[in-house]
């Protein structure tokens, strides 16, 4: 059986059987599902995307996003999750299903996702705290499976050493790889031998890691291995993410190689907006949305377009605010908008009009949007 679900997007769901189960830490276990053969087409992804999975929690239906642990070559979905919702979902998918029972997986998605370069030297750099890991532990095991000639480090930060999840897979990469992959793990309540490595990871650690660990480079004796950095990947909460993408980008990394993940909703911008736009008042908005039309009138374009609406109560589609998730993804129909930032849509989809709401200023007077797509 399979399901169709509208989660800002039309997303197709299959039926898919629960093969290992793992408590990992007090809050956190893992699921792996087996993939049948023929839906091996439906289930391929890139290192760095999520599924959705769709499951009963007292009687009533629930749909969350889970990023996948496990890498492309190794054929499986692997998940990671925290039980964390205030209203005791998760807590329900870890204590009623158990291996051998089915649950609606959704196919992959997300765009968390960075191009394979096996030829090339490269450094990346990883960001991650708490259950963020696991975005970034699908990448490292794929760029380690892949690119022999690219190096890692990761800097994982954990409330205490007993909260640090998949220490296990991450200790053996290290120790497989060695050469190539380096992790440093840091303790914000935890007080550790090296006071280095205590406190959250923020700009003043940024500083500290460029200063004292990423220095040397023994390939290049005239520049420092930050220097070398080729793409950045942060995975965490919305403040921890704000915080080290810009303090890698006034580093010197472009915004267009610095990679970010949310694992919860964030409404802020990531980076400042440095644009000052005219003010316009009375700006007619009409969209479409699952084949229904609406019609209202911001006040003025002071504010981005889908938070207006959302204040205003319609039902629009969103996640992050943050122009990550790409939940609200439309089409600009007739108008004009500024589009602030961008971590989500392609170079062909902004060309065709794509644009994302929360991240759209409108510089027009009448606006017309499809989020349906089509």
């Amino acid at each position: 059986m399979e399901q169709q679900i509208y989660k800002g997007k039309l997303t197709q769901f299959h039926w898919l059987k629960i093969t290992k189960k793992e408590e990992l830490t007090k809050n956190t276990f893992s699921l792996e599902f087996d993939i049948p053969e023929n839906l091996k087409e439906n289930f391929r992804f890139e290192a760095g995307q999520f599924v959705s999975i769709k499951f009963q929690s007292h009687g009533v239906d629930v749909i969350n996003d889970y990023s996948m642990t496990s890498a492309p070559y190794e054929n499986k979905i692997s998940l990671g999750i925290k039980i964390n919702s205030p209203d005791g979902a998760v807590s329900q998918l870890f204590k009623n299903y158990n291996e051998g029972d089915e649950l609606l997986v959704s196919e992959p998605g997300g765009r968390f996702t960075i191009v394979s370069k096996p030829s090339e030297f490269r450094t990346i750099v990883g960001f991650a705290a708490g259950i963020g890991i696991t975005p970034i532990l699908s990448h490292f095991k794929n760029i380690l499976h892949n690119e022999p000639r690219t190096r890692l480090f990761l800097f994982y930060g954990s409330k205490t050493y007993e909260d640090l999840i998949y220490r296990d897979q991450l200790d053996n990469l290290a120790r497989n790889c060695g050469d190539r992959l380096q992790i440093f793990y840091f303790f914000s309540q935890e007080k550790t031998p090296n006071s280095f490595f205590y406190g959250r990871l923020d700009e003043k650690k940024l500083n500290l890691i460029i200063n004292q660990i990423l220095h040397l480079d023994d390939t290049d004796e005239e520049s420092t291995i930050w220097d070398a950095v080729d793409e950045v990947l942060i995975c965490g909460k919305g403040d921890m993410i704000k915080t080290l993408a810009n303090a890698c980008y006034h580093h010197g990394i472009p915004k267009k190689n610095i990679h970010f993940e949310l694992f919860e909703e964030y409404n802020d911008d990531i980076y400042p907006i440095e644009k000052q736009f005219p003010l316009l008042k009375n700006v007619e908005i009409d969209f479409k949305m699952l084949g229904k039309e609406y019609h209202t009138e911001l006040p003025d374009n002071k504010e981005k377009i889908l938070q207006q609406l959302l204040s205003m109560k319609f039902p629009v589609p969103y996640s992050c605010k943050s122009g990550i998730c790409g939940s609200c993804e439309c089409i600009l129909e007739e108008g004009d908008v500024e589009l602030l930032e961008n971590e989500y849509l392609t170079e062909k989809e902004e060309e065709k009009g794509h644009i994302l709401a929360c991240m759209s200023i409108a510089k027009s007077k009448k606006i017309k949007l499809n989020f349906d797509l089509t």
